[in-house]
């Protein structure tokens, strides 16, 4: 097998520096080869693209979806019933970013709101409508459960609920993002639970639980055998570093030795 893949989430790593844009030049100075930004839309997008292209072109592997107010606590409107029309629009938004960046996987935000029957219908619904849009642009979604203490309120917090809207969906374009941070949080068993989702997983990310801390600082996981058991099961896709680092940022595993930093 080839060595597993670590991208660089911007969002949490880097934060020695301010200005996220520094933050791809810095990631691929450590040794990554790929990156992972949860939300750039403050900044035009031909500015992140020159960021990009600054750090020798470094793979733009995810992004989220438009969010909305983060500051007023919005979170996405894919579950909305009465943002439907804006859900469709700041779409068309992502999907410029992800035009210019070559990134070819986008993280679906769901938004935050009960689960009742209507929110469910509107999140099947919008996904539906997003896995036909995307998959002309070639960009596969992505929708990724969040576990219930780390962001109260939020629409999608179960493994279980996102494989049947998955399934609902039926489309080859909508798949899992598993971060196996939220996987130990609401679930644990995670020998099992990614043999069991692993058909639908498309993207994964790491940290540690339950500070979020490097996946080989102390805590609840066993990260070695995680990355192991991976490997075993023929995961390829790239593996998102959303952890926050204890001082300055660095590529945990050491560069190239028991698993690489993509390439």
């Amino acid at each position: 097998m080839a060595p597993l893949k670590f991208a660089a989430n911007l969002a949490m790593m880097f934060r020695e520096h301010e200005n996220v844009l520094q933050r791809y030049e810095a990631a691929l100075n450590v040794g990554f080869k790929g990156v992972e930004c949860a939300f750039l839309y403050d900044i035009p997008v031909h500015q992140v693209s020159e960021a990009k292209q600054k750090a020798g072109g470094i793979k733009q592997v995810l992004i989220n979806s438009f969010p909305g107010n983060l500051k007023a606590g919005e979170m996405g409107f894919a579950c909305l019933p009465d943002k439907v029309d804006l859900f469709r629009s700041t779409l068309e938004t992502s999907i410029e970013y992800c035009r210019v960046l070559d990134c070819k996987q986008l993280h679906i935000v769901a938004g935050k709101g009960p689960s009742d029957q209507l929110s469910r219908a509107t999140f099947v619904n919008n996904l539906k409508y997003a896995a036909e849009r995307l998959a002309k642009e070639n960009i596969v979604g992505l929708i990724e459960p969040i576990n219930s203490i780390t962001v109260p309120g939020y629409f999608l917090n179960n493994f279980e609920q996102a494989v049947a809207f998955i399934q609902e969906t039926n489309s080859s374009n909508i798949k899992l993002q598993m971060d196996v941070f939220h996987l130990q949080h609401t679930e644990g068993n995670l020998t099992h639970n990614l043999k069991k989702y692993f058909p639908h997983i498309g993207h994964i990310q790491i940290a540690q639980v339950p500070f979020r801390g490097e996946p080989n600082s102390f805590g609840e996981i066993r990260y070695d055998y995680v990355f192991k058991l991976l490997d075993q099961l023929g995961y390829d896709g790239w593996i998102g570093c959303e952890y926050i680092p204890s001082g300055v940022s660095f590529f945990f595993g050491g560069g190239r030795n028991a698993y690489d930093s993509g390439g």
